[in-house]
């Protein structure tokens, strides 16, 4: 036949329509659908005729479709192949259902569920006339208005129609394959009502609802109110006319349970046949049960499934390495750095092997990347600090201890489970062997740091290497000679870092309770001052270098205004700062603004905002007078008298206390020692992946050499080792580029958020806390890292490269890292949102005596450049006396 297809007959790629096509993929699946056929777009066409078909095509309104469409009739050649084709769907006269099923209803994207007319109980002698009545609905005022809204074509092809033996159903109703309110996937929803679906679908009856979890237990039942109930059966009506529920059955529901777990297996073999959760329509006649209708739900990729695994999202701390966007070649390099790094530190502290061994998928994803952001994941955090010896018997002081503010989630406390009084002895016998280990790691602490050293000097070498002169292969050898000697490696930072934690803890309660410290500045002053603590030398040479500069105005001019190019030339022209600058650059090249960015221009590739930094402070007067370090000295001079004060005729605590003050200065120096050699790492890890992106490019295998930053490590190394899954590098970059792109005019992801199931899958990445409104007053309290009390005007900046600061100007910011250090000495003071005593900006202040106070909440937001403040660098108080309004009416 032209016109029309029978079910079991329909070929793939006829044009069947939504509901038709499914039906038909659902027949060959042998589901129970009752009989049907379906007639062809062509049918409608060739009874509309060449002519008035191009006029359809030329309508733009739903007047214009309907005078087109007026006076059609069916085509004589469609009537004759109809007649034969009802003979067999119909032999005994059985009445039948005509509906639409036009080409793009019931899909995956769009449903036009209820927008199409649909005909039961039609005799067969009046199955033409409501043939034609389709075609007209596919047009009417209500389908275009639709199709404008969802931006479809006004004048798609006309609907084929599908024609149906009608099921007088005892029962009917909808299921859905998951819950499409919820979006829970592993949740089928059914309703049911006596007779036909039909009062269910049009809203006029209340049905009976289940809810079947995929264990196939009924877990939530809803029986209707069906005291004033009607059941829909043949009639006037489009075939249907309401009837009063016979008494008997308005006290009992309309499923059994069986029944109920019948139709949810039902709509999940829909599922399972076309791999998506379908909502079917169904209906129960003598005991049998029939599907009429599948169809996609289409809200459910808007949605994410609150049954999945929750992720707890947080970026607090790990922003002010990872600021901002970050691309997959940065991401994938410190994923694998942090698991390697998170292993070696369980080791350490005595976490047994197969412990560290079951909990892979832990140190696997430390870190997530959302919409370009790097993230913590807090409860794989959570589970690592449950890893530890001591935590079941001491929980709650070691949650204290690493940090942890909030509850662990509920979840988390079920999976970790309540420890047994064997567990707890056992967990205590693993500590005190895990104590006696971590003691022998602080007393040969220093042999393995310089061991360290020696490691490190053996793999960077003492100048960088010339990598132009290797070839692709060797440069991948070269990084794993990297990883394999310092990032499977890094022991010696590790435990340092551990115990100047610890020091740093013990040192801050000693001063509080035996000398009476309880501003909490004491600890602070004592710590200043020490000396060997790579991280002041920038600011210092940049002070030595603005000194110098400052002797000669041209050159001052040309830092300050000029091009680097004229930079340069007036360099060149004053030896002993070009001498200074070089050496500068030697030492400190790799130290720049979001350093552990692999994508980060170093201050080899752009080093005019050091040289900006640099003209800046030599025009600021009355630094040559300025020793350095003098302040800090005098501050550690005069907490150590303090000291002394306090423990007079103490000797016991006296000594104990300058045992934990020198460990406490020795080991927060040799922290940020230790971070250095990190930058310096981090240094030459970028400076094989970039002469590696030059490669690329040479070889046409990258559009821009930089493009290499829009691939993953392992992407790059199995190109050239034969590892690689895909090695379209381009294209992988370009697709890459084009979604990183897309990420920077996307609202920023929280700082705190919650995810469950998959995590790019319905959800917005908005926090969990609305962030709350910016409080009222004029003082704001928060850490003080350097006393000092300042008064000055602010200067809030949140891009540092090229900012420039005013002599006198304290500076704010939400969060500083090492690259800001260069604006460190032109500032007055210092302000910073983020951070703890411990932070690099906290600690750089004190050795440089510059005032500053950390962990400042919302300070971004509560002070405006150019409002005058008061902070105290000894208290933590800021205070604000002069606001932008009143400072622009000179108030």
């Amino acid at each position: 036949m032209k016109y029309i297809v029978r079910a079991g007959e329909a070929p793939r790629q006829a044009p069947l329509g939504g509901k038709a096509r499914a039906l038909a993929a659902l027949h060959r699946a042998r589901l129970p659908i009752p009989p049907w056929l379906v007639v062809l777009p062509e049918a409608f066409e060739d009874s509309l005729g060449p002519d008035r078909l191009a006029r359809l095509h030329q309508c733009r309104t739903a007047a214009e479709l309907h005078a087109v469409l007026a006076d059609v009739v069916v085509h004589p050649l469609v009537t004759k192949e109809l007649e034969t084709a009802l003979a067999e769907l119909s032999p005994a006269g059985e009445r039948l259902a005509v509906r639409s099923s036009a080409s793009d209803e019931d899909g995956a994207q769009h449903s036009f569920a209820g927008q199409l007319e649909s005909y039961l109980f039609v005799p067969p002698a009046e199955v033409a006339a409501r043939l034609v009545d389709v075609w007209r609905s596919g047009f009417s005022e209500r389908i275009v208005a639709y199709r404008q809204e969802q931006q479809l074509s006004l004048t798609p092809r006309p609907p084929a129609v599908l024609i149906q033996r009608m099921i007088d159903a005892d029962v009917a109703g909808v299921a859905f394959g998951a819950d499409p309110v919820s979006g829970r996937r592993g949740l089928v929803v059914l309703s049911a009502v006596f007779g036909l679906g039909t009062a269910l679908v049009s809203g006029e009856s209340d049905a009976d609802t289940y809810h079947v979890d995929r264990d196939n237990r009924i877990v939530q039942r809803q029986i209707a109110d069906k005291q004033n109930a009607h059941r829909f059966a043949p009639g006037s009506r489009e075939g249907v006319t309401a009837v009063p529920l016979p008494a008997e059955k308005r006290n009992q529901p309309a499923l059994s349970d069986p029944q109920v777990l019948a139709v949810a297996e039902l709509v999940r073999a829909t599922g399972r046949h076309f791999g998506r959760p379908q909502d079917i329509e169904w209906a129960l006649a003598a005991g049998q049960l029939y599907l009429l209708q599948s169809r996609p739900i289409t809200a459910l990729a808007a949605r994410p499934d609150p049954d999945g695994v929750l992720n707890l999202w947080d970026n607090s701390n790990i922003a002010e390495s990872y600021n901002g966007i970050t691309t997959p070649l940065t991401f994938s390099f410190a994923s694998r750095a942090y698991e390697e790094v998170y292993r070696q530190f369980c080791r350490i502290l005595g976490v047994p092997e197969q412990v560290i061994s079951a909990s892979d998928d832990v140190f696997r994803h430390m870190l997530g990347l959302i919409r370009g952001t790097v993230y913590y994941n807090l409860l794989n955090w959570y589970r690592l600090l449950a890893m530890l010896p001591g935590f079941k018997a001491n929980r709650a002081f070691m949650e204290q201890m690493m940090g942890v503010k909030e509850p662990l989630p509920a979840s988390l406390v079920a999976e970790l489970g309540q420890a047994s009084w064997i567990e707890r002895m056992r967990d205590r016998l693993r500590l005190v062997g895990s104590l006696i280990a971590i003691a022998g790691q602080h007393f040969t602490l220093s042999r393995h740091i310089r061991r360290f050293y020696q490691r490190l000097t053996t793999a960077l070498g003492s100048t960088r290497p010339d990598l132009t002169r290797l070839r692709p292969d060797e440069l991948t050898s070269y990084y794993r000679d990297l990883e394999r000697q310092l990032l499977t490696r890094w022991d010696a930072p590790l435990v340092n870092d551990f115990f100047a934690m610890i020091f740093y803890g013990v040192l801050g309660k000693l001063t509080r309770t035996w000398c009476g410290d309880e501003q909490g500045t004491l600890q602070n002053d004592l710590l200043c001052a020490e000396g060997g603590m790579i991280s002041a030398e920038p600011a210092r040479r940049v002070r030595a270098l603005a000194t110098l500069a400052r002797q000669h105005p041209v050159l001052v001019d040309a830092l300050c205004e000029g091009e680097l190019v004229q930079i340069e030339d007036a360099i060149a022209t004053v030896p002993e700062f070009a001498a200074l600058y070089r050496a500068y650059l030697d030492r400190f090249g790799d130290r720049c603004l979001e350093e552990l960015k692999l994508e980060s221009n170093t201050l080899f590739d752009d080093p005019l905002p050091l040289l900006r930094s640099i003209g800046q402070f030599a025009r600021r007067p009355g630094q040559e007078t300025l020793e350095a370090g003098s302040i800090e000295k005098e501050q550690r001079r005069r907490a150590e008298e303090r000291v002394r004060e306090a423990l007079k005729g103490k000797p016991f605590k006296r000594g104990l206390f300058h045992w934990v003050l020198s460990n406490a200065r020795a080991r927060v120096r040799d922290r940020e020692n230790l971070r250095f050699e990190r930058t310096r790492l981090f240094g030459r890890v970028r400076d094989i992946v970039v002469e590696m992106g030059r490669r690329f490019y040479a070889l046409d295998l990258l559009d821009e050499p930089r493009d290499i930053f829009y691939l993953e490590l392992n992407e790059i190394l199995g190109f050239v080792e034969g590892t690689a899954t895909c090695t379209d590098l381009r294209g992988l970059a370009a697709l890459r580029k084009a979604e990183f792109a897309n990420f920077r005019t996307m609202a920023t992801p929280g700082d705190r958020f919650e995810t469950k199931g998959i995590v790019h899958v319905g959800h917005s990445f908005t926090a969990t806390r609305a962030p709350e409104p910016v409080a009222a007053g004029e003082e704001r309290r928060g850490l003080g890292c350097c006393p000092g009390v300042v008064r000055g005007p602010v200067r809030v900046i949140r891009e540092p490269k090229n900012a420039t600061l005013k002599s006198g100007d304290i500076l704010v910011a939400e969060r500083t890292d090492p690259g800001w250090i260069m604006l460190f000495p032109a500032a007055a003071g210092l302000l910073v949102e983020r951070g703890s005593l411990l932070s690099h900006s906290a600690i750089v202040a004190r050795e440089m005596g510059l005032p500053a106070i950390v962990a400042l909440n919302d300070v971004t937001r509560w002070l405006h450049d150019g409002e005058l403040i008061e902070m105290d660098g000894s208290t933590g108080v800021v205070r604000r006396l002069q606001s932008t309004k009143e400072a622009a009416h000179g108030e």
